[in-house]
């Protein structure tokens, strides 16, 4: 079963505007997106996919690291982020289609395309039907480059560990609802991870990828930054019945129990995976 959020909120323009205000302003998605770019060595392409593009961070990133005469075609099921997308990136390279990535090969043709670039969304996809539908796309030696946030993968980076050294912003969060809402944390957020390292290459394997490279790294920032992800409706917490307002209510003061500048640590698992040579 999708998450509820890889269904519900992504196409809402609430949701795109702060999400592009975000990516503006702090440099989460423009820092991961240059990591995956440069990992997808991308001088010598002529066509790209940015799968999930959202509203477009990773493809402005293709898209600098890209020839001249290279296309980007940015694939997303959301047409509110690509509406505010288009405001924003501006590149006659860049074409923007409205679809599900598990329907990428209803739009690319097959075998003809050099990369594949994925942010930070592969989880929320149908994984098996979307790798296969990478593999179907790629040119043979073409090369599929993705991330999964540490939580969702199940690893954590040495500098995570060692920067956790008082209450996240996500505790205080808890903390907050429970005080001013009545609301009970979960007795365990110990969950099994949605996508570890083990079902990656597992999927990879049964789309014929072979698996290149990964790599567990940290995103460093600010409990500012986090505080304003946290603000973007889809990420907002504490997950139950609650409304927007009210888990901004909370964020508030939880926030203001926080040092802005404090810095934070996320972790990513990245992977890089390839479409054989030798294969038609």
């Amino acid at each position: 079963m999708a998450p509820h959020d890889a269904v519900l909120g992504w196409d809402e323009d609430s949701t795109a505007e702060a999400y592009a205000a975000f990516t503006r302003n702090y440099p989460m998605y423009s820092a991961t997106s240059r990591d995956l770019a440069e990992r997808a060595r991308l001088a010598d392409s002529r066509l790209v996919v940015d799968l999930c593009g959202g509203a477009g961070a990773t493809a402005e990133a293709i898209l600098a690291l890209a020839p001249a005469q290279a296309r980007v075609v940015s694939l997303d099921s959301a047409a509110a982020m690509q509406r505010v997308g288009r405001r924003t990136v501006s590149d006659t390279r860049l074409t923007w289609v409205a679809a599900p990535a598990e329907e990428l090969t209803d739009h690319v043709h097959a075998g003809g395309v050099d990369a594949v670039v994925c942010n930070s969304a592969i989880w929320k996809t149908h994984v098996p039907d979307v790798f296969a539908a990478v593999r179907q796309v790629l040119r043979p030696g073409g090369l599929f480059v993705f991330n999964v946030g540490g939580g969702f993968a199940g690893v954590r980076h040495e500098d995570e560990k060692a920067a956790r050294t008082r209450p996240s912003l996500n505790s205080l969060i808890q903390q907050i609802a429970a005080r001013d809402y009545g609301y009970t944390p979960p007795l365990s957020d110990k969950a099994p991870p949605k996508l570890p390292l083990e079902a990656v290459a597992e999927h990879l394997s049964a789309a014929e990828l072979s698996v290149r490279d990964t790599e567990i790294v940290a995103q460093h920032g600010t409990v500012a930054e986090k505080a304003a992800w946290l603000s973007i409706p889809v990420f907002a917490r504490p997950d139950g019945d609650f409304t927007h307002a009210q888990r901004m209510d909370i964020l508030s003061k939880a926030y203001a129990l926080t040092s802005p500048g404090a810095p934070t640590v996320t972790s990513w698992l990245v992977v890089v995976a390839e479409r054989p040579w030798g294969e038609r």
